[in-house]
């Protein structure tokens, strides 16, 4: 069975910084949605019925389960993904965020974001989200055309989006909605429009997402098949990747992350909490997680499967769920994959890499070719490097 996490209270060491520099945030993954998209390669599955209460006590004991591991940490962020969050009653939520608030001591300012799809049913539960103490939304509008609505699977047309998408503006301040760009058939002249039209939506933050087809989903099987035609090309794929940043830019939401893009001081403090390498606690099947234990940095995973979740809450031995020690090569390659993500970059330690001499060259290499610049003691993405980033980090971690 895994050591138990200790107080941080009586930790010393990079754990303490890991939560105090990074943050400390809670995510619960609900796993069920009304239908699986064909891009989609979330953790989610369709289920005729859903025992809502049950599903709602195993969060609970899970709740309660964490807290004790993690003792007196203020905890500054909570996140409902999915799947579709949104399809939880808003009593399970209100009993979830209750039990959240009594176990651990909480940030005056926390923001708690629930996932949502932008239907006139899920929008009807949003006042109820509201009174449980939800404070930001995220919507999975995705599209601004019905035909290309269609071809991502999604369930509403966009008139029913924008209808959703007004009710959350009033039930809530911060309302987030995403993006996926380089569809087929895509050009740049109508992704250039269609943003333009969200730059008049969208309140303060925007997830704009690069379609991606990933092995295992209905889109990666088309593929396979010779299939999904239409897909652009590298350098049409670049073009709309250049006009993303110039027109969010010119909006004032520049990108703060590699495919997010907020007001000034309205980025998702939740997913800040991954890309500064701070810690997480993760509920739900397949949720990850981060926490530290003294001078060691952990890696939790949940089962996948819905049922092997609950039955091993319910089992009384959760304890037992996977828990893997991060050695320090793998803390060091995690810190600089997800903070150089980030337009602040990351403030990193040469010393902490397994050769800091070939770390070095490498970063000045990188320097050189100009994918990389150092601003005061932070190590930054540049915008040349910042599109092929996947690339500059296996030169850097190689």
């Amino acid at each position: 069975m895994p050591a138990p996490l200790r107080n941080y209270g009586s930790v010393l060491g990079d754990s303490v910084e890991n939560w105090q520099r990074g943050g400390f945030g809670l995510y619960l993954h609900w796993p069920f949605c009304q239908a699986k998209c064909p891009y989609c390669d979330f953790n989610s599955h369709v289920a005729a019925r859903i025992d809502q209460d049950r599903w709602g006590e195993a969060f609970l004991r899970e709740i309660d389960r964490l807290a004790e591991e993690t003792g007196d940490r203020i905890l500054g962020s909570v996140f409902f993904g999915g799947g579709t969050p949104s399809l939880m009653e808003p009593k399970i939520v209100s009993a979830i965020l209750d039990r959240i608030g009594r176990r651990w001591r909480l940030r005056n300012d926390i923001e708690v974001t629930l996932e949502a799809n932008p239907t006139s049913i899920e929008a009807d539960r949003f006042a109820g989200y509201r009174a449980a103490g939800v404070n930001r939304v995220s919507m999975g509008m995705q599209a601004l055309n019905d035909g290309d609505l269609k071809r991502l699977g999604r369930l509403h047309d966009v008139a029913e989006g924008l209808r959703a998408f007004d009710v959350a503006r009033a039930a809530f301040d911060r309302v987030s909605f995403d993006l996926i760009y380089a569809r087929q058939d895509q050009t740049p002249q109508q992704w250039e429009q269609e943003l333009r039209r969200a730059m008049e939506l969208c309140a303060d933050h925007l997830s704009l997402y690069q379609l991606t087809v990933e092995d295992g989903t209905a889109f990666g099987d088309r593929l396979a098949r010779g299939g999904l035609r239409g897909l652009p090309d590298e350098d049409r794929a670049a073009e709309m990747y250049e006009i993303t940043q110039a027109i969010t830019a010119e909006a004032g939401l520049p990108a703060y992350e590699v495919s997010n893009h907020a007001v000034p001081g309205a980025e998702s403090r939740h997913n800040l909490v991954y890309w500064r390498s701070g810690d997480w606690a993760g509920i739900g099947p397949g949720a990850h997680g981060r926490l530290g234990l003294a001078d060691r940095r952990w890696a939790t995973e949940a089962p996948k499967a819905p049922g092997a979740w609950l039955a091993e809450v319910e089992s009384g031995k959760p304890g037992e769920l996977p828990r893997e020690a991060l050695n320090s090569v793998e803390a060091f390659e995690e810190r600089v994959m997800m903070g150089l993500r980030l337009a602040e970059g990351i403030a990193l330690p040469f010393h902490l890499a397994p050769d800091p001499g070939e770390f070095e060259r490498r970063v000045v290499e990188m320097e050189r070719l100009g994918f990389l610049e150092r601003s005061d003691d932070r190590l930054i993405a540049t915008a040349t490097g910042r599109p092929i980033l996947n690339a500059v980090l296996r030169e850097l971690l190689a």
